[in-house]
């Protein structure tokens, strides 16, 4: 099976920045004690100004990257919230469906000249879609030969007055992008495996249902991931997680559940920006390169969960 490689990691923030304190007090949550929020690891989380969108976060996101665009077969855009998904503004005004069919994948393909790629919108998989864009980009590059590159994009931002609170964890605006590639990437990693769980059940379920429904499923799905693999637990160097409640990936890594150090369990942005929906892995993983604690031909599996309900791993091999 052709070798899938996996780099050029990026992403950007809200533009504004927020302590608890100052979130509570303006409403933006239901917790109403921000020492609640710290206790949980959240210090700090980023919102768009009013006039920031999220095509504006998803352009910013790729910039950084652009210049390593070349042959790009395809474009996935991920967005966990439908609304996110077009960005016309007039359908009220001329209630014209093409003004809901404004879709930003394709202003994105436009904008950065990827005149030959295929864009793809992928919305229904909530905070876990930035994984699942793995498993489609690996699959289409296989069954492709002629293309070489995807480019994956995941952008949100709430719209105005929304909570910023979700399932207890606090939220940020953000969005994040990378390059999946039939070529190696320079500080990158091969694809290995994937795996994913989704429980149409449960989707519409409250927040305490979400958080009992967490654990045991969380432990299905790494631990299928590492058999699909053909690997085991020990063999995962680290695990990229979801910005959530830090005690949370204490249960999960405890003797009687996963039974994993807990100490190689990575997620150093909780504190500056919370859960960046979608983002959280892709943060998290370009962080572990800067860190270097990651040395070539370890192991990373990444994992992430969201409503619908959906849980995503994907396990990457360093290749430094």
């Amino acid at each position: 099976m052709k070798n899938i490689y996996v780099g050029h990691f990026s992403y950007v923030l809200g533009d504004l920045e927020q302590t608890v304190e100052q979130t509570v007090e303006e409403n933006r949550t239901v917790i109403k004690d921000p020492e609640k929020f710290r206790s949980a690891g959240f210090d700090k989380h980023h919102i768009c100004s009013p006039s920031t969108t999220a095509y504006d976060l998803a352009v910013a996101a790729v910039k950084p990257i652009a210049k390593y665009l070349n042959q790009v077969g395809a474009i996935i855009y991920s967005t966990a919230l439908p609304i996110n998904a077009n960005i016309g503004t007039t359908f009220e005004e001329t209630k014209d469906i093409k003004d809901l069919t404004d879709f930003p994948g394709s202003h994105l393909q436009s904008d950065f000249g990827l005149n030959d790629a295929w864009v793809i919108g992928l919305d229904q998989q909530a905070c876990t879609g930035m994984i699942g864009s793995f498993k489609l980009a690996a699959a289409l590059l296989r069954d492709t030969p002629q293309w070489s590159q995807i480019l994956c994009v995941t952008a949100d931002r709430f719209p105005q007055g929304s909570l910023y609170e979700q399932s207890y964890s606090l939220i940020s605006d953000g969005a994040s992008a990378f390059i999946i590639s039939t070529e190696p990437i320079p500080g990158g990693f091969r694809y290995v495996e994937h795996h994913a769980i989704t429980n149409g059940g449960m989707a519409n379920t409250n927040d305490d249902a979400t958080i009992g429904n967490f654990f045991p499923n969380t432990i299905d799905c790494i631990t299928m991931n590492v058999k699909r693999a053909g690997l085991e637990l020990k063999d995962i160097n680290w695990m990229v997680v979801q910005n959530i409640n830090v005690n949370a990936w204490k249960i999960v890594c405890s003797p009687s559940l996963l039974d994993y150090d807990i100490t190689r369990v990575f997620h150093p942005s909780l504190p500056m920006m919370g859960h960046m929906i979608s983002g959280d892995c892709i943060v998290n993983t370009q962080m572990l390169i800067e860190s270097e604690k990651i040395k070539p031909g370890e192991y990373v599996l990444l994992y992430m969960v969201g409503y619908g309900l959906t849980w995503q791993s994907v396990i990457l091999q360093y290749c430094g």
